[in-house]
């Protein structure tokens, strides 16, 4: 990798931890009222976004890291396109956060980090394999976005629309990556995805 190219990634995995992210489009639910919500909902809605915004923050190194690797053009393409929808969800659960009156996740550098490492594996496997981690990276978190969806209090409308946008835009994003021709990953792998995300969501509720 060529110096220019080196510190353009280091720069993305600055920003992407440590710096404010900015958004596009409006912030979805922006133009709600606040949601009345007793303080237990409170707590319990900002954890489930602090969980949804480390889901964003591996994303964004997923994807950092099979572009890297990637030798193809167009599949490049495709990912800094998903990662760039990614970056306006970190934008819309860090600002969902702050509403709610909590915190980011501690371990967000070692959340970035990991998912950097297994995107840099993921793009020298070829293609069909990049891709297939990419479509299924996007299944999982569009399930783990309707889990959220069922334990978010009813009240909380303003997170709820968050969310709903953001599973919208998981499905576009492994619709893409299937279209380009995404492998189906064994079922080991597929297995110890979910295993290392459920670690990560249970994790992230808390810290």
């Amino acid at each position: 990798m060529n110096p220019d190219r080196l510190i353009i990634e280091f720069d993305k995995a600055l920003r992407t931890v440590f710096a404010p992210s900015v958004s596009v489009r409006p912030i979805p639910g922006s133009q709600m009222p606040a949601s009345l919500l007793h303080e237990e909902e409170r707590r319990h809605s900002a954890a489930l976004m602090r969980v949804n915004h480390v889901g964003e923050v591996c994303a964004q190194a997923l994807y950092q890291g099979q572009s890297i690797t990637s030798p193809t053009p167009q599949i490049r393409d495709a990912l800094n396109a998903a990662a760039a929808e990614e970056t306006e969800h970190l934008a819309w659960t860090e600002a969902r956060i702050s509403e709610l009156g909590g915190r980011k996740s501690v371990l967000n550098p070692l959340w970035y980090g990991g998912a950097l490492a297994l995107g840099l594996v993921a793009g020298q496997l070829g293609d069909k394999w990049n891709l297939g981690f990419l479509a299924e990276t996007e299944r999982q978190v569009e399930a783990h976005l309707g889990d959220h969806l069922e334990r978010l209090p009813a009240a909380d409308l303003k997170s709820r629309a968050v969310l709903l946008q953001m599973r919208t835009d998981e499905i576009a994003h492994a619709a893409t990556a299937v279209r380009l021709g995404a492998a189906e990953l064994p079922w080991l792998v597929r297995s110890a995805m979910k295993a290392t995300s459920r670690l990560m969501t249970k994790t992230a509720y808390f810290l």
